[in-house]
């Protein structure tokens, strides 16, 4: 590192920018086929009745989040226009057009990212309410001020992902040594792989491994996130010690969290968080420019990003001092603008996977009724089916469906889902895999629980399933339209 440029980083910008942006193109795309059936005009939870909400007293409108449809009525069709643009903007951060032009123009582009998806995110309320969703938009924030292909990235803001990447990383694993007890005496992923919410093709095959396995898992997982992470700050040396180790060092610990993630994402599906992490971890990689930049970092420039590094510097005080406090708060923004965020993951582990099982009827009597049961996209459903792979793709309803056996009451959405089901909505029947009723309306619906474990090889041989399930309860009789 020379000074305020790092030179040897411009990999890591390119694979920051570009990541950072495809991960933004996979994130709207996702809301456009998600967000009106879950949150549209006639959604599970309508946005405008948010909207309305926030607009009925001061307190409401400091309680909302920033957001265009404060100023801008929502529509179905609005959002359809606000997720095209979103799209085509990230395809061409992508492709690396915008980053050929002065480095105000990426800029631009990254900072419309960012209020647009914010403007999303802030209405989007308990399906947008994951720590992913907040970590896209503090990345994409800081890859606005990344700069252009013919100059060298700012160190400051090198520095800034490195800090954003040891909160993500050093904040999981705390989150996890104050949490349950599985993390520390090495049980976790004993458990983990079967229970977490939507398992992936080769999380059977991860939970059948033997348990001195597990345990190792679970030690490489605290090495990687509580002591790595202190050495993506190595090349800071640099400044001082003309020795290449120091950006050695970044590198390798950079290297190993990408490698840790990469586990993560072969044995689950935790939409686009794995991924951007090993897109974070990439600013750890210094590899020598050849050849290097040909223009200096301009003046302005450099005090553009030397302002935002300050702001962050005054913001980064609480998470800061989150990390190392005995109540630490997991995925939590201290601001209005989802900027130096606390993060963290699984601070407990469940150790028994309760599903609910939607099923329908068509006829009159539920005693003797035909029941036939909804397919999910990616929850457990048919023991016969094998989970599929979807992140870094968000199959919001589904991750919400695992939550619910883990609540102590019916939420509203699932009421609405319900509901919608009955009607049989075509928009919401598009969210799932399988409708038993080939868009018919079903006379009743009902939700049985049941408690799902992965099969045995000797069970899978035997019977061809994936998954070995047993019912346990009625959650929600039978329940119809009042016309019906």
């Amino acid at each position: 590192m020379d000074g305020f440029a790092a030179v040897d980083f411009w990999v890591a910008r390119e694979v920051l920018q570009r990541g950072i942006a495809a991960l933004f193109l996979i994130a709207f795309v996702s809301t456009l086929n998600q967000f009106r059936p879950l949150l549209g005009e006639r959604g599970l939870l309508p946005a405008p009745e948010l909207l309305a909400w926030a607009r009925s007293s001061d307190r409401a409108k400091r309680m909302l989040r920033p957001t265009l449809f404060r100023y801008i009525r929502y529509t179905d069709r609005r959002l359809v226009a606000l997720c095209a643009g979103g799209i085509v903007l990230a395809g061409l951060l992508v492709a690396g057009l915008p980053q050929l032009g002065p480095p105000w123009l990426p800029m631009l582009c990254f900072l419309a990212l960012w209020l647009g998806y914010m403007s999303v995110a802030s209405i989007g309320q308990t399906f947008y309410g994951f720590g992913w969703e907040m970590l896209l938009l503090e990345a994409g924030f800081l890859a606005a001020f990344l700069g252009s292909q013919d100059q060298p990235p700012p160190t400051h803001v090198i520095v800034l992902f490195w800090w954003l990447l040891f909160r993500l990383e050093f904040g999981a694993g705390m989150i996890k040594m104050r949490g349950g007890r599985e993390w520390r005496d090495l049980t976790a992923l004993t458990y983990h792989h079967e229970t977490q919410p939507m398992p992936g093709p080769f999380s059977r095959q991860a939970h059948l491994l033997p348990r001195w396995v597990h345990k190792g898992e679970v030690l490489g997982n605290h090495v990687a996130q509580l002591i790595v992470p202190w050495f993506l700050f190595a090349p800071l040396l640099g400044l001082w010690l003309p020795d290449a180790v120091p950006q050695l060092i970044g590198t390798v610990a950079g290297a190993i969290v990408i490698a840790s993630q990469l586990w993560l994402v072969v044995t689950g599906n935790f939409a686009w968080l794995n991924w951007a992490t090993i897109v974070l971890g990439a600013s750890a990689i210094a590899v020598p420019a050849v050849p290097a930049p040909t223009a200096d970092i301009p003046l302005w420039w450099l005090i553009v990003t030397l302002a935002v590094t300050a702001l962050y510097a005054v913001l980064s005080w609480r998470p800061a001092r989150n990390l190392f406090a005995r109540d630490q708060l997991m995925n939590a923004s201290f601001n209005r603008w989802n900027l130096a965020n606390a993060y963290g993951a699984f601070g407990t582990v469940t150790k028994e996977r309760i599903e609910w099982i939607v099923e329908g009827t068509p006829d009159a009597d539920p005693d003797t009724a035909d029941w036939r049961e909804y397919g999910f996209k990616g929850k457990p459903g048919d023991e016969r089916r094998r989970p599929r792979q979807f992140a870094p793709y968000h199959l919001r309803l589904d991750w919400m469906m695992w939550f619910l056996p883990l609540g102590r009451s019916l939420e509203d959405w699932f009421r609405a889902l319900l509901v919608r089901l009955l009607e049989a909505d075509r928009p919401t029947l598009r969210l799932l895999a399988h409708d038993p009723f080939d868009g018919r309306r079903p006379r009743s619906v009902r939700v049985v629980s049941y408690r799902y474990r992965f099969a045995t090889r000797a069970e899978r041989r035997e019977h061809g399933v994936h998954w070995i399930r047993d019912r346990r309860r009625v959650i929600v009789p039978p329940v119809g339209l009042p016309d019906d």
